[in-house]
């Protein structure tokens, strides 16, 4: 299954590939008027974030969480050639959306992890909604340097809900958002209901 990128809504969904479930991110367009203040497009504007000083930051390598035990590998992906954000092939690892800015950059990056796995082992972000505000959460990159997060809020959404907010951030800060799945499992559709949100601020 590879879902395209479609117009006028940003989606976080769920797919199935060979058994074991993903966590995606389906980025889609949203209106102009609700974005922007100009006449570029959700993706443009991330675009534009990702490609501004970016060799000032380094490459993300490394997700420390030790308030839930995590310390896992990074992955640097983007988008498959249908338009889903790539997905780590193991529970265990975490992919930042390359597309965006690197944590440590004025925007919002994202990273995404799995929720659970096949017959239900806990994945990286299985205990993620323990997360509460003033929780630190560190980035190590490619040259050795630490930065670390803190956590602003978590938020809860509906799977086909409208998020500019979780890609988009015009107020100069350098944030990092980190998403996976959460809610009531859809036996029928092969997707949680919800998608759990923690966003972050540079300390």
């Amino acid at each position: 299954m590879r879902p395209k990128i479609l117009s006028k809504r940003t989606l976080l969904i769920v797919v199935p590939l060979g058994g074991i479930l993903l966590a995606a991110l389906l980025l889609n367009f949203i209106p102009k008027t609700s974005i922007q203040s100009g006449s570029a497009s959700l993706v443009e504007n991330v675009s534009t974030l990702s490609h501004q000083n970016q060799a000032i930051v380094g490459l993300p390598t490394r997700l420390k969480i030790p308030g839930i035990g995590v310390d896992t590998a990074i992955l640097s992906l983007g988008l498959t050639a249908n338009g889903a954000m790539d997905v780590p092939k193991s529970p265990t690892e975490v992919a930042w959306f390359n597309l965006g800015p690197r944590p440590g950059k004025s925007g919002s990056a994202v990273i995404a992890g799995h929720y659970d796995w096949t017959n239900n082992m806990p994945a990286v972000f299985a205990n993620i909604h323990k997360l509460r505000i003033g929780d630190k959460i560190y980035i190590e990159d490619e040259k050795g340097v630490i930065t670390a997060f803190v956590v602003s809020k978590t938020r809860v959404y509906g799977k086909d809900e409208i998020v500019p907010e979780v890609f988009i951030s015009n107020d100069g800060k350098a944030r990092l958002n980190l998403i996976t799945c959460t809610g009531s499992w859809n036996k029928a559709e092969k997707t949680y209901s919800n998608r759990l949100v923690v966003f972050t601020e540079k300390e």
